[in-house]
C-alpha cells in the first residue's frame, strides 16, 4: 500500500497520469477484499492488485478508459456464472472505484521578459505547475523568473525534446518577434497541446503565419494557434496583460465562453 501511495505522489510530481483502483465493497467470497488497491499507468502497466484474472483485466481496461476521459467510474462484478459474462466463479460480488489521477496543469512560457514573468506569476498563484524556456539564459532562471518550477533555456523549436507536452500542457508564447516564432512554432503544432497561444499584434500574427505556410506547413495546422493572445480588457500593463492571457487558457481548459456574465 505504501509504493502505491508513494507512486501516486511521483506521478502528480512529475506531471504524469494514472488512475487508482479501489475495492470499495466486497460480500461473499471474492479474490481480495475491501481496500485492496491498484494503480494503472497509461501504458497498462499495473502496481498492486484487485483480485487477478478476469476481473483485474476488466479493471485495467476502465482504468485506461478513465486515463483517456478524465472521469471516474463504480464498477460492480458478480463471480458467479461466467456463462452469463460473470468475471468468476467464486460466488461472490465486487465494487470498484476508478479514480484517474490528473496532475496539475503544465503551463509552459516561452519569452523570461516582463509579460512573461507576470504570466508565470498568475499562473502559478492559479496553482499550474510552470516551465519557463528561453534561449537567453538571463531571462531562463529562477532569479529573473522566480514563480517557475523549471526552466529550458532551448530554441523555441528544440522545446518538444526536453519537455513532455501533453494534453494537460499550455503553452504561452510571450517571445521578442518573429525571429522566435517563424522557425520555432511549427515543432509544436503537432503536438497534443491543449493550447498555444502566440503574443502580438493582429499585424504580425498575419506575417508570421504567412511566413510559416510558405515553409510549407499546412494552413490548418495553424487553425489551433490563438494569436493576438488573451481576451480582450484593454490590457497595457504586463499584469493585466497576464490576466488576458491566462483568463483565455482557462476559458480553454474549462470549456467557458468568455463572455460577460452580465450578458
Amino acid at each position: 500500500m505504501d509504493t502505491i501511495y508513494k507512486e501516486i505522489l511521483r506521478l502528480h510530481e512529475t506531471g504524469q497520469t494514472g488512475a487508482l483502483c479501489t475495492i470499495v465493497h466486497s460480500q461473499g467470497s471474492a479474490p481480495r477484499h475491501t481496500g485492496s488497491k491498484m494503480l494503472v499507468y497509461p501504458d497498462g502497466r499495473i502496481t498492486g492488485s484487485v483480485g487477478g484474472g478476469e476481473i483485474e483485466s476488466r479493471v485495467i481496461q476502465e482504468a485506461l478508459q478513465a486515463i483517456s476521459d478524465g472521469k471516474t467510474r463504480m464498477l460492480k462484478y458478480s463471480l458467479v456464472d461466467p456463462k452469463r459474462g460473470d468475471v468468476g466463479i467464486c460466488g461472490g460480488q465486487v465494487e470498484v472505484f476508478v479514480e484517474p489521477i490528473t496532475p496539475r496543469p503544465l503551463l509552459v512560457v516561452v519569452g523570461g521578459g516582463h509579460v512573461g514573468k507576470a504570466v508565470a506569476h498568475l499562473a502559478k498563484w492559479l496553482g499550474f505547475r510552470v516551465a519557463v524556456s528561453d534561449d537567453r539564459a538571463e531571462f531562463c532562471n529562477s532569479e529573473a523568473v522566480p514563480d517557475a518550477d523549471e526552466f529550458y533555456n532551448v530554441p523555441l523549436e528544440e522545446l518538444p525534446k526536453h519537455i513532455n507536452i501533453t494534453p494537460n500542457t499550455y503553452l504561452v508564447l510571450t517571445t521578442r518577434g518573429l525571429m522566435v516564432d517563424v522557425p520555432g512554432l511549427p515543432a509544436l503544432l503537432d503536438t497534443p497541446a491543449a493550447y498555444i497561444g502566440v503574443i502580438g499584434s493582429k499585424r504580425r500574427w498575419i506575417f508570421a503565419r504567412k511566413k510559416i505556410i510558405e515553409s510549407g506547413i499546412p494552413e490548418e495546422k495553424l487553425a489551433k494557434v490563438y494569436s493576438p493572445i488573451g481576451l480582450d480588457i484593454n490590457a497595457e500593463t504586463p499584469e493585466e496583460i497576464a490576466v488576458s492571457i491566462m483568463a483565455e487558457v482557462i476559458m480553454r481548459r474549462n470549456g467557458g465562453t468568455g463572455k460577460s456574465l452580465k450578458m
